[in-house]
């Protein structure tokens, strides 16, 4: 038995998520580094400007940080580790290949860039309900494209909001559901390759080393060893497509046999129940206390 983790992106974070660290002393470290990145005190901020990209993504970072802070130590051996969107750098963080401050850091600059890189505003979409080449066809016909593919038949697309509402609108005649997300930025686009090449600069000049178990790259679902590809992978995603499902189908092939999410919410270990129904999966946030998290983990592994 075989522990995966699994680290989200942003769009559930909300002031309610740190309930589960309750003044946790291991985890403050890392609330003093997003207050020194941001300028900001986590716990005072707003459900408004937690939404703000250059607070969502140092934010959701430094929240799986300092869950793993707070309970890595007591965990068994991660096996595997799979990070969707901006949570592939938390992933690096968990699996010591960054130091904490770095991690949040980047995350901040990674949002500053996606910020500038499509001034025009941007919108992101999640269709189910439709298959991949019919989302793809939608996508030709409305100047969008697809951002995410987190299933065989569900599909985040993102582009120019105008664009992005057409494509939904057809989806919808299609008898899709179409749910929009709290993210500003085409991210996962072509719309971000302004923001590719400085991104991967700032990835160079942090300090890396080998990660203690394999990252699976967003873009691919392949696991990375080194720094060097996961520099590479880093800064290729802002602008591609992210491959969630081969993430998922990664973590079975590199034998993890129990799937733990360090939330904020809960959305991958659902969409990892719906794929993988054989393997449990569960997130932080679906318990009352990190004992409660610990014990679960220990009973699925035994």
């Amino acid at each position: 038995m075989s522990l995966g983790l699994l680290c989200p992106g942003q769009g559930d974070q909300t002031p309610a998520m740190f309930g589960v660290l309750k003044d946790d002393c291991r985890a403050q470290p890392i609330w003093d580094i997003f207050a020194r990145e941001t300028g900001r005190d986590p716990f005072e901020l707003t459900a408004e400007e937690m939404q703000v990209n250059a607070i969502a993504q140092p934010m959701v970072c430094a929240f799986q940080l300092a869950v793993w802070a707070a309970i890595g130590d007591r965990l068994p051996r991660v096996h595997a580790l799979a990070g969707y969107s901006v949570g592939e750098l938390a992933a690096y963080g968990c699996a010591g290949a960054l130091a904490p401050q770095d991690v949040v850091a980047l995350a901040r600059r990674r949002a500053l860039l996606m910020d500038d890189a499509f001034r025009g505003g941007g919108a992101m979409l999640a269709l189910r309900g439709l298959d991949r080449a019919t989302v793809h066809a939608l996508c030709a016909r409305h100047g969008v494209e697809i951002a995410i593919v987190n299933d065989d038949d569900r599909l985040v697309v993102g582009g120019a909001p105008a664009a992005v509402s057409a494509c939904g609108d057809e989806a919808l005649a299609r008898g899709a559901k179409a749910t929009p997300l709290a993210i500003h930025i085409p991210s996962h686009t072509s719309l971000m390759r302004p923001a590719v090449a400085p991104f991967r600069l700032a990835l160079e000049q942090a300090e890396w080393k080998r990660p203690s178990a394999p990252v699976l790259a967003g873009i691919s679902g392949a696991p990375v060893f080194a720094p060097a590809p996961a520099r590479e992978a880093l800064s290729a995603q802002l602008a591609q497509t992210i491959d969630w499902a081969a993430c998922l189908d990664g973590l079975r092939e590199r034998g993890c046999t129990v799937l733990l999410e360090l939330g904020p919410g809960a959305g991958l270990a659902r969409m990892a129940r719906d794929r993988m129904p054989d393997i449990p999966a569960r997130s932080v946030a679906e318990f009352n206390s990190l004992d409660g998290v610990l014990d679960w983990v220990a009973r699925q592994l035994a």
